[in-house]
């Protein structure tokens, strides 16, 4: 049976119980670049205060779970995510990989391929360092003029661990054609388009490349919904997907939170519950039913991240 790999154990649909997964969100994120002082630092009890509330509002707006998108590079800290996440019993999902450059630390950027998928393979079947947690899924990211030799090798680490594991690959990539050179990448090394995450997908304004994604197996990825583009913009993204006949492949989320080192005590945090306060209820206004509504919120995001 599939299983959800959270801070809190594996956990099947049911166990989870009913409400929305959201796909992309982060409890804890620096994107200042590894060669920062204190980058990625800070303590446990204050990100648990500021955090913890968040996961509490999160459960009360009827979310079951969030999936943790911080990678290596820009200040993943898996011990952070699992006191947040064991302080408000709420499951928390995380990630291996690593972000794009020039967030790309030393280590990885002179590591072998072949050391890489081994990483990569250890924290997917055993544990990030010594949290004790299993990390879920991959999470990479490429720039936005193309794919440079150091993430390319990193994508192709990822294709064999993700291959061997069955774990999905989610990548931040701005541009379709950029999405297009990374399936090609990925499929040339023995992975398939079904389990790649195009995120951010609303940042290319050709929705033409949207659909080629789909058509080719990738999952599409609507997130930063709240956060600036009109609701009625994904609305009609959803819509497209939906006549289009791909609703089985579309993902929504906030891409919110979070504490942030760089600022005092960690900022100002951004709930994460406008989809289910307010989006979710403009979208069954559109005219997706019900099933679909929990289609895209909670059978895809399962059936996306579940392994």
């Amino acid at each position: 049976m599939p299983k959800l790999i959270t801070t809190l154990g594996p956990k099947s649909l049911i166990e989870l119980g009913p409400g929305v997964i959201l796909p992309h969100e982060h409890v804890f994120v620096d994107l200042r670049t590894p060669d920062q002082p204190d980058q990625g630092k800070a303590l446990a009890e204050e990100v648990v205060d500021l955090m913890g509330p968040e996961l509490n509002r999160a459960r009360a707006a009827g979310v079951a779970a969030l999936v943790e998108c911080t990678p290596v590079g820009v200040g993943r800290r898996v011990d952070l995510d699992l006191a947040v996440s064991q302080a408000a019993t709420f499951p928390v999902v995380v990630p291996t990989g690593t972000y794009r450059e020039p967030w790309i630390p030393d280590w990885i950027r002179d590591a072998s391929e072949a050391a890489l998928v081994d990483w990569m393979l250890g924290e997917l079947t055993g544990s990030v360092a010594d949290s004790g947690v299993q990390a879920a899924w991959i999470k990479l990211s490429a720039g936005d003029d193309g794919v440079t030799d150091c993430e390319r090798k990193v994508l192709r680490a990822a294709a064999q661990a993700g291959a061997t594991t069955n774990a999905v690959i989610g990548s931040h990539t701005i541009r379709g054609r950029v999405v297009m050179d990374q399936l090609d990448t990925l499929e040339s090394s023995g992975y398939t388009a079904e389990r790649f995450i195009w995120i951010h997908t609303q940042a290319e304004p050709d929705v033409q490349l949207h659909l080629t994604a789909v058509k080719r197996g990738a999952w599409v990825e609507y997130d930063a919904i709240g956060g600036g583009i009109d609701d009625d913009v994904y609305i009609a993204h959803i819509h497209r997907m939906l006549d289009a006949g791909c609703g089985d492949r579309v993902l929504l989320s906030h891409d919110r939170g979070w504490y942030d080192p760089a600022k005092p005590h960690g900022g100002v945090p951004r709930p994460f519950t406008y989809i289910s306060e307010t989006f979710l209820p403009k979208l069954a206004a559109s005219g997706v039913d019900a099933a679909t509504i929990d289609q895209l919120t909670r059978g895809n995001p399962f059936r996306a991240f579940a392994r």
